[in-house]
């Protein structure tokens, strides 16, 4: 968040609720994600992240609210990606440690624990925007704008590789899957891009034959993996490399790259592009961002946990950084409090620089951050930013074609959240609507 004046911040804080009788000795974060499986890279490196996080803080005093400091707590919950964990896990991290935010992945574990953490007015963030509906006014997505921050690398290929004119995708039938072949499908439709073949599969089931060979038989230009987990990436990658394949492949991410280029050879990985740089990165030396140290933070995290970082070792911490600014500026931890003053004290920083909060037309809330977002390809067996695409000027010009991408895969929030305990909630505000 951008620095403010003492008498706007007790401007803010007279205007909000105050909560302090009986405030906590402690802070207590709830950290509910895939620490295991499949999806553990997803999971995982982001509570390692949070633990240097926790650690800096506390050792600098806490969170200052009200004149006192408070400590900070990580509580940990391995829901495997798996909904009914998940719904077990929020229960206890609020019931039995009284979080007062709540970190997860997002996607199908959390549409098992909407209402309850809704219900309870529990604070609670996701990387995926596609999570947020007007059923949860407590979510937040302000560390990665996942799937949307996906067009800006198929914005750099159409600028920087015109000779590429086909692509060929595949995404799994998920909630995290479902929602970026709809931002992939606009951002290729947007450039001329031609897709050739589309396939959607089973993250539980499918193996990389299965799904590549049919993507190959086009002969495209190139090779889109979308939002596949690790696991799948890397094995889709080495049979494209075994079947000889010479053209681009775009990812989302590329968690532990240098073990692809082990697999498969580094010539065959040179240009291989994604969205997630490593922190020390030239381009981010001079970057205002989350705790002003991406590369201390980044040698940190490699000391402390090597071979581990992934796309998401700094995404959860960087939650808690403007976590912690609006806390500091509400002066409680209360999440009415908490999100006012996230939404009132002007422009944030995310992860890379200055953003808006962005949503409501798409998902029903402006609760999720949109700004820069970098483009990252592999150089010479090193991740390299080549790139900083904007999202929102991209949205300026193609919103339109999100949304008929996402309503056609059943991604708009309605098209979601028509289910389950909030179904009667929801048919009678499409009732008022109409």
């Amino acid at each position: 968040m951008s620095n403010t004046s003492f008498a706007q911040r007790l401007a803010i804080r007279s205007a909000l609720p105050r909560f302090s009788v009986g405030m906590r000795k402690t802070l207590t974060i709830g950290f509910l994600a895939p620490l295991s499986g499949p999806v553990e890279s997803w999971g995982l490196p982001g509570l390692n992240g949070c633990r240097i996080w926790v650690d800096w803080l506390n050792r600098a005093g806490g969170v200052l609210m009200g004149g006192q400091r408070f400590p900070v707590r990580l509580e940990a919950f391995d829901c495997g990606y798996d909904g009914a964990e998940a719904l077990s896990g929020a229960r206890h991290l609020v019931q039995t440690h009284d979080a007062a935010l709540v970190m997860m992945l997002g996607g199908d574990s959390f549409a098992e624990v909407r209402d309850y953490l809704m219900g309870q007015k529990v604070l609670t963030s996701s990387l995926l925007t596609s999570d947020l509906s007007p059923d949860t006014p407590y979510l937040i997505a302000p560390g990665e704008s996942l799937p949307i921050y996906t067009v800006t690398a198929v914005e750099w290929i159409a600028k920087h590789r015109p000779e590429i004119r086909t692509v060929a995708l595949c995404a799994q039938t998920d909630a995290l899957g479902l929602p970026a072949l709809a931002a992939y499908r606009a951002a290729f439709k947007a450039v001329g891009i031609e897709i050739v073949e589309e396939i959607r599969y089973d993250p539980g089931a499918a193996s990389a034959p299965e799904v590549v060979a049919p993507m190959l038989a086009h002969a495209p230009d190139m090779l889109c993996w979308c939002t596949s987990y690790t696991p799948m990436v890397h094995a889709m990658t080495e049979y494209a490399y075994l079947q000889g394949y010479a053209g681009q492949i775009l990812s989302c991410t590329a968690d532990s790259y240098e073990q692809l280029i082990a697999l498969t050879s580094p010539d065959f990985m040179e240009g291989f592009l994604f969205q997630f740089p490593d922190f020390d990165d030239p381009l981010l030396a001079e970057k205002a961002f989350f705790f002003n140290q991406p590369q201390a933070f980044y040698e940190e995290y490699n000391a402390r946990f090597p071979g581990s970082w992934t796309a998401v070792s700094w995404e959860y911490a960087a939650i808690l950084d403007i976590w912690q600014s609006a806390v500091e500026r509400a002066g409680t931890v209360n999440s009415v409090s908490v999100l006012a003053a996230m939404r009132q004290l002007g422009e944030v920083n995310h992860a890379f620089g200055p953003a808006q909060w962005w949503g409501q037309d798409m998902f029903g809330l402006d609760h999720t951050l949109i700004g820069d977002w970098p483009v990252v390809q592999i150089r010479g067996g090193k991740a390299r930013i080549v790139d900083f695409g904007s999202i929102p000027d991209w949205l300026a010009r193609h919103e339109p074609l999100l949304r008929a991408e996402m309503a056609e895969l059943g991604q708009l929030w309605h098209q979601r959240h028509g289910q389950g305990a909030g179904k009667a909630c929801l048919e009678a505000r499409l009732i008022a609507a109409t």
